[in-house]
């Protein structure tokens, strides 16, 4: 950081209504500081029989709104529409193929982000004891400040 505060915040999201509640507070956040709010969310494309299942059930012209981006980049939308209500001025949307934590780990580098902000979600339930969470995980290694907002 150089002592002018935050100027870029990353916040994840999966479409939920707890990762919703850690972009509105990221986007809080980033308006306070004039930073810039990059949401990202993180997806795995279907493939190969999933996909050809989607398009049984669904028929191939509506297929394209479960299969491989579109329902990140439809996440994203939302995410961004309630950034930009509680007051974020520059946010930037990212759909990237991964897991959640490689991909916020990485984009933190990537983009050079003071701040991660994530949900609690996973922090006190077994698996996440067991296997980890995603604020955890993140929180463990993130090379920069993680805000772990309780959203749950």
């Amino acid at each position: 950081m150089n002592g002018k505060g935050y100027r870029t915040v990353l916040v994840g999201t999966d479409g939920s209504e707890s990762s919703l509640r850690a972009v509105e507070r990221a986007a809080v956040l980033a308006a306070a500081e004039g930073a810039t709010l990059v949401i990202a969310c993180a997806y795995s494309p279907m493939r190969g029989r999933e996909v050809e299942r989607a398009q049984d059930v669904l028929g191939a012209e509506e297929a394209y709104q479960v299969v491989g981006s579109a329902p990140a980049e439809d996440t994203l939308l939302t995410a961004a529409d309630r950034a930009v209500a509680q007051g974020a001025a520059e946010v930037r949307t990212m759909a990237v193929e991964g897991d959640p934590v490689s991909t916020l780990v990485r984009l933190t580098q990537d983009l050079d982000a003071d701040l991660v902000v994530v949900g609690n979600r996973g922090l006190r339930s077994l698996a996440g004891r067991l296997l980890g969470s995603v604020p955890a995980d993140v929180a463990r290694r993130s090379g920069t400040d993680v805000l772990i907002v309780h959203t749950t």
